[in-house]
């Protein structure tokens, strides 16, 4: 019950939420990010997020700051630069944070 709410409430939010798991690869895009970006969540979903959706000039960048993320670490304020499925630039600031499971291991990244 709560995983839903929890589900539902990340698919309604007027904001952008994207997660990747532990090897960057999108698990989460919610409709806000596809408003955005344009990219439907069935197109993002097990795609590498760095490398399909950051230009290659900001990558590493924001490689870092998902990395600092997996390792447990809360990131905020990041702007980050997310292209369209058009090729436009969309700035986002967000924040990542990591995702745990029930043990507390960490099992992904969410920025929001």
């Amino acid at each position: 019950l709560v995983a839903d709410d929890l589900q539902r409430l990340i698919e309604t939010a007027n904001a952008p939420i994207f997660g990747v798991d532990v090897h960057g690869c999108v698990n989460e895009w919610n409709r806000k990010a596809a408003m955005i970006t344009g990219f439907s969540r069935r197109e993002t979903l097990a795609r590498p997020f760095v490398k399909d959706f950051i230009d290659e000039a900001h990558q590493t960048s924001v490689y870092h700051v998902l990395e600092r993320a997996l390792k447990g670490n809360e990131v905020g304020d990041f702007t980050l630069p997310l292209y369209s499925k058009g090729g436009d630039m969309r700035i986002i600031l967000l924040n990542a944070t990591p995702r745990r499971d029930v043990d507390g291991n960490v099992i992904g990244a969410v920025g929001v």
